[in-house]
């Protein structure tokens, strides 16, 4: 599989702009500032692919980006950033809304958490709504190489056993400094695309 050759196709800032699905989608989602563009560009090999801000709650719109052509790479708006106005939040909540509630050829959603602490409240209601709505998932835990490595062993743990009674989650360490995960993840990608379902969920 192409992973390198990714373009972006368009971007959707209302519900209304989705276009419909031409090829399977995997979609990434997670706060605000978890590492999600960093994850993204290193999936595919690039340095700007998908925007990487300092600032939190900069991205506004949806996403998307085609691999090859194989899949289109789907880059959720981060939640939970308390400084974006209550305005702002009930926009990104009817994106995001409108975005599930769609038939769309989704086969995949990569849920993001930081892997220094514990899923916040916003991380396990986005993992209790794919669980309910039987979307398949799985959990990358980002910025792993902050963490001494008895800490690394202890937060995975912790995490594991937050995430226990939503199922068996494929969990997947990951830290863009030093590539860690990244090849692991785009096997599972590659597994998916090529053997998973591609119903419309």
């Amino acid at each position: 599989m192409e992973f390198f050759d990714a373009q972006l196709l368009y971007t959707a800032g209302k519900p209304s702009q989705l276009k419909e699905s031409d090829l399977p989608e995997i979609a990434f989602s997670g706060r605000s500032n978890v590492g999600k563009s960093s994850l993204i560009n290193k999936i595919v090999n690039r340095k700007a692919l998908a925007r990487v801000s300092g600032q939190p709650g900069k991205t506004a719109t949806i996403n998307f980006f085609k691999v090859g052509n194989e899949f289109n790479l789907v880059d959720l708006p981060g939640y939970g950033y308390a400084k974006v106005s209550h305005a702002e939040k009930v926009r990104w909540a009817e994106l995001v809304e409108g975005y599930f509630a769609q038939e769309r050829k989704m086969i995949l959603v990569v849920q993001i958490i930081d892997m220094r602490h514990k899923p916040t409240q916003d991380d396990l209601n986005m993992i209790s709504f794919l669980t309910e709505s039987a979307i398949p998932f799985i959990v990358v835990m980002t910025k792993k190489d902050k963490l001494k490595k008895t800490q690394q062993q202890q937060q995975y743990e912790l995490i594991q056993s937050m995430l226990s009674e939503y199922g068996n989650i494929p969990l997947f360490p990951f830290s863009a400094v030093t590539n860690e995960g990244t090849q692991e993840i785009r096997n599972y990608i590659q597994n998916i695309v090529e053997n998973g379902s591609t119903n419309i969920v």
